[in-house]
Formats: C-alpha cells, structure tokens, sequence
C-alpha cells in the first residue's frame, strides 16, 4: 500500500508564500505527480503535475506563482506557492501514479486571507 503525507498547509496573508511537501512511502522514480485543490462547493482541480521525467504543467491560474518539483532521493514532491491570492484558498490534494494505481493524500488546507 502507497501512503502520502502531506505537510506545509496554513494561513497566510495575500502575497505570501507557503511550501506544500508530500511525502510518499514508495520509491517514485518512475511515478507521475501531481498536486489538485478542492475549494468549498467546487470539485477537485488540477493544480500542477510533473511526470517521471520531470516535465512540468500547470493550470493557467498558477502559472509563474506557482512551482512544482520532485526529489527521487527523498520520495518527495513539493509545491512552492508565492503570490498567493484569496483564490488560492482550498484544501491542497498530492497525487501519486505508480505501479498502476493511484493514490492521494489526506488534504492539506490552504488559506489565503486577502
């Protein structure tokens, strides 16, 4: 069984900065990743994902705020978000494809007060 954990959630004021981290218990070298948002009353949306191969993508709304990485050596995938803005405000989903499942985090509430 994969288990993520996920870290670096908060309140921050708009035009702030938070790190997302999550942590996967299996090697992710050839796992593709992502991380989603879910505010109140909406689905679930793409936030950015990066591939084995460390190609990147993002929804247009984060773009050049928002960055997405991944360290192989440490099973871990992190999100840097900066110029956070109110509409950032959800609870922040990491997502890891691997051994053909899919798995996801607990959720880590982002709030962004503006």
């Amino acid at each position: 069984q994969v288990q993520l954990m996920e870290s670096g959630g908060g309140l921050v004021q708009a035009g702030g900065s938070l790190r997302l981290s999550c942590v996967v218990s299996k090697n992710i070298l050839s796992a593709s990743m992502g991380w989603y948002r879910q505010a109140p009353g909406k689905q679930r949306d793409m936030v950015a994902t990066i591939t084995s191969g460390g190609s990147t993508r993002y929804v247009d709304s984060v773009k050049g705020r928002f960055t997405i990485s991944r360290d192989n050596a440490k099973n871990t995938m992190t999100l840097q978000m900066n110029s956070l803005k109110p509409e950032d405000t959800a609870v922040y989903y990491c997502n890891v494809n691997l051994a053909g499942g899919s798995y996801w985090g607990q959720g880590t509430r982002v709030t962004v007060s503006g």
